[in-house]
């Protein structure tokens, strides 16, 4: 007869019961209970050990500059106007807004939905739950030639706001016949062509952990003729596109696949035109980059690589499995990113070689960036999750 240990039995008996636990979720617990249709993509990307790059062994970041402590949150996106007045910075309740020299002040907001919901609360997260009302503009980018801000608005689609400010007009909300579901970042070519990035059309930002985790591939780049009035899909089949800037010379432009962690290159001049490449494959995973006046690009990262996000990237099924674990989000996504935050920015040559490397690995000082604004020698960093605006000297 077979015979089993009470410790063998023991085991086998929890684990039975783990996984029965695990496929029913009685008290919802995991991160993706509330989403029955969660399907895990592989990401195909580098190991960690084959992109090789210089750490920063100074964590010069830290020397940076708090701004702003607590009076914004979630400023994502840095923009000075063509007269060098500024910033101006998309924060988490739906506005936009002005640093006039003395203090902060309304300039335009992207829905016409506002109302108490969207007063101020104590943290950038405390909005997810309203944000497809308030609006929450991510990526700005001022026309040269008229003044006006462009705004990618994470809900609202791209819109365009005059020198004045106030309600912005919605310029586009579908492409193709499929509706902008994240719309993230955006630049503009001296024609006045917009390229932009929608990042998922599965998942909107206030589930932007369960698109990490998913490896969603349904992200887009997208560009908008403001003559034909109407967008047009460039690149699609995307692991949460991001941000977007063009090459100075305006023969290219490039954008950041958070999932895989690389720059793309898509080729607007010449016998490529038309056709992406590789730019280079980043020390971590990205959100925004911003070209400076040398045509360099300014990335930055929302951690660095790690085995762990590796080994999930690369094997789906036990994605699955351990996201099914009774174990939150916010938890999972503290082992993605490393289990602590980490100050990282990148710049790359415009031939895209590696630069210059700026980190705080301890978050003491600069702990998440989401986008890199150089400005007579400085570096204006804003985070889509902290309340104020870093600024390192050169």
């Amino acid at each position: 007869a077979l015979f089993l240990s009470p410790k063998t039995i023991t085991l086998l008996f929890f684990s039975l019961s783990l996984a029965l636990y695990c496929s029913i979720d009685p008290f919802h617990h995991c991160a993706i209970s509330d989403f029955p249709n969660f399907v895990s993509h592989e990401v195909i990307s580098p190991r960690p050990d084959d992109v090789p790059w210089e750490r920063d062994s100074q964590n010069s970041l830290q020397k940076s500059k708090i701004l702003f402590f607590n009076q914004i949150q979630g400023p994502e996106s840095v923009a000075f106007d063509s007269l060098g007045r500024g910033p101006y910075t998309g924060v988490a309740d739906g506005r936009v807004l002005f640093w006039d020299g003395e203090k902060w002040i309304d300039f335009a907001y992207t829905s016409s939905n506002r109302s108490e919901i969207c007063d101020p609360k104590p943290s950038a997260l405390s909005y997810l739950r309203n944000e497809h009302i308030c609006g929450r503009p991510l990526g700005l980018r001022f026309d040269k030639r008229t003044g006006d801000l462009y705004i990618a608005d994470a809900y609202m689609g791209l819109l365009k706001v005059g020198p004045e400010g106030g309600l912005a007009t919605p310029l586009v909300t579908e492409a193709e016949g499929v509706p902008l579901g994240f719309t993230n970042d955006l630049d503009i070519a001296d024609d006045g062509t917009v390229y932009f990035t929608d990042s998922s059309i599965s998942y909107q930002r206030r589930n932007f952990l369960q698109l990490v985790f998913s490896g969603d591939n349904t992200g887009r780049v997208l560009k908008y003729d403001p003559v034909a009035k109407k967008a047009v899909v460039l690149v699609s089949n995307l692991q949460f596109p991001n941000g977007v800037s063009i090459s100075r010379d305006g023969s290219f432009f490039v954008f950041c696949e958070g999932d895989i962690g690389s720059l793309r290159r898509y080729w607007l001049k010449g016998e490529k035109a038309g056709t992406t490449d590789v730019f280079a494959y980043l020390p971590g995973h990205p959100d925004n980059v911003r070209t400076n006046q040398k045509g360099e690009f300014w990335v930055a990262l929302h951690c660095r690589r790690n085995y762990y996000s590796y080994l999930m990237a690369r094997y789906p099924k036990l994605r699955m499995f351990i996201l099914r674990l009774p174990i939150t989000a916010r938890t999972h996504y503290s082992f993605q990113i490393g289990l602590r935050p980490h100050g990282l920015v990148v710049k790359y040559s415009p031939e895209g070689k590696l630069m210059h490397v700026l980190e705080d690995s301890e978050g003491k000082v600069v702990r998440s960036v989401s986008e890199v604004e150089e400005k007579d020698g400085k570096l204006w960093m804003g985070s889509v999750l902290m309340n104020f605006v870093a600024v390192y000297d050169l």
